[in-house]
């Protein structure tokens, strides 16, 4: 037990600095490594593996709404950026820029792409002329570079993986129609997938996306209180088709706008995964995006018998999931830290004394509940705590939620539970952004989101006292 108590140890408690606790976590459970270059992180096998399974079920549900995956280039000349100016003034500080190729300076700087909108409308505006042309729903999965000054893995970095979706309509309906169908996308994601609950709303017009008519949001609450807006879903309108001059002939042969959405999520959502699921020991994974859903571990396999019987079950396991033995010649404690650490949901032990009482232990990661289940009606069993694991995260992370979500109707209220245990703090808005900078300025607290769901916490803003508007959750945000 001395070398599981070290590897335990090598984690940094969550409640003793989190930040540490997550550095640790991302490190030791082998999702990522750091490079050379500042801000910029080697995404190794095991965290790769999870984004692919995120992203091809995330795929999935694009392609049966309809999308299909296109590829833009990666560089974006400067005359094109500046086409929509509130675009290019709000991703102006975050812009890496390529002025030589080779040895020759560049008649025009090119802009290594922090997002393609500019792209996609120099492309729709040759390839939109008729009405018959629309809907265009393009999506593209690359990775994208903000000058980042602060980063974090998967939370923030110089470059990260994403996908973004770029569509234009008809119509302004349409438009919208996509814009918040996409939002319940990502929300029902979230939940099903990663079992992560989401608040949805819209952004302020402080926080929305430069050059978007409105954005819209998917937010989440981290273990330690902080929110994460873990995916984003704008309206164009027609500002970005007036500035790129994307029109088309409609039905009456009469010349229009297109109406564009952008949209999308990115490794952040690694981010988001380890900070609602993780605890001392390491990950926690929700089924749905573990690479190894089941481990087994046979105890005493230089004993006769028994590694025949682990690949016996690996090969009926195999069968509907994703299953792995641990057969190296660590000891059995180890081994327990060590998938425990990655988050494996089941692990299954299994030795000479289980074998002769035809039965194996199971061992869940999420609450550490042990289950001695006879073979003939083990994967019955690990079919059905496969899906309760799944079910149970997400309802645990639902309670931590909505324990950590609470009402203010003061300034002073809302400063209190910010420094004391923050977490969403539901309150009243004018809808000014004179206040909203005031809060965030006294409070460290920024807004959230406008939920869908509105309630009347009371009726004056909880800022200047004026008539207040709307109910918005406020927090401090990764």
């Amino acid at each position: 037990m001395a070398k599981k108590d070290k590897f335990v140890e090598a984690i940094t408690p969550m409640n003793e600095d989190f930040a540490k606790w997550y550095t640790d976590v991302v490190k030791k459970a082998e999702l990522v490594d750091y490079s050379s270059v500042r801000g910029c992180m080697v995404i190794k096998p095991y965290g790769y593996a999870i984004w692919e399974l995120l992203q091809r079920q995330l795929d999935d549900r694009f392609k049966a709404t309809g999308h299909q995956n296109v590829y833009m280039p990666m560089f974006i000349p400067e005359s094109l950026l500046e086409k929509e100016k509130d675009h290019v003034e709000g991703f102006a500080p975050e812009v890496a820029w390529v002025t030589h190729g080779g040895t020759e300076k560049l008649t025009e700087r090119l802009c290594v792409r922090p997002t393609s909108e500019t792209l996609f409308c120099e492309h729709y505006a040759n390839e939109i002329q008729s009405y018959r042309d629309l809907p265009k729903l393009y999506n593209q999965w690359c990775s994208v570079v903000r000058w980042e000054k602060t980063t974090r893995p998967f939370l923030r970095s110089l470059e990260f993986l994403w996908q973004e979706g770029h569509t234009a309509h008809a119509t302004a309906d349409e438009a919208m129609e996509e814009t918040i169908n996409i939002l319940n996308l990502y929300a029902k994601f979230c939940e099903d997938v990663l079992a992560i609950p989401m608040i949805k709303g819209q952004k302020t017009d402080k926080e929305k996306f430069a050059g978007a008519q409105a954005t819209y949001t998917i937010e989440s609450l981290m273990h330690d209180g902080k929110a994460l807006q873990s995916g984003t879903s704008h309206n164009f309108g027609d500002g970005f088709a007036k500035a790129f001059d994307i029109t088309y002939t409609d039905k009456e042969n009469k010349l229009s706008y297109v109406h564009q959405t952008s949209w999308g999520v990115s490794t952040r959502l690694l981010g988001g995964i380890i900070m609602v699921h993780g605890d001392d020991n390491g990950l926690v994974l929700p089924p749905a995006i573990a690479p190894i859903q089941v481990i087994i571990v046979p105890i005493m396999q230089k004993k006769e018998g028994v590694l025949d019987k682990a690949n016996e079950i690996k090969d009926a396991l195999s069968k509907f999931t994703r299953v792995d033995i641990d057969d190296s010649d660590k000891s059995p404690g180890w081994k327990f830290s060590e998938h425990e650490m990655k988050g494996v949901p089941l692990r299954v032990e299994l030795g000479p004394k289980d074998i002769a009482k035809n039965q194996a232990v199971i061992v869940r990661r999420d609450t550490r509940e042990k289950y001695f289940v006879s073979l003939d009606e083990l994967e019955a069993k690990v079919s059905e705590l496969l899906q309760e694991v799944q079910k149970s995260m997400l309802e645990k992370a639902r309670v931590h939620r909505d324990k950590h979500t609470y009402t203010a109707t003061t300034m002073d209220e809302l400063t209190n539970i910010m420094n004391d245990n923050p977490g969403f703090v539901k309150a009243m808005w004018c809808g000014d952004t004179a206040c909203e900078e005031k809060i965030k300025e006294e409070t460290g607290a920024t807004s959230r989101c406008i939920p869908f769901e509105q309630e009347e916490i009371s009726d004056v803003c909880i800022c200047c006292g004026k008539p207040a508007k709307k109910m918005v959750y406020w927090g401090k945000a990764y």
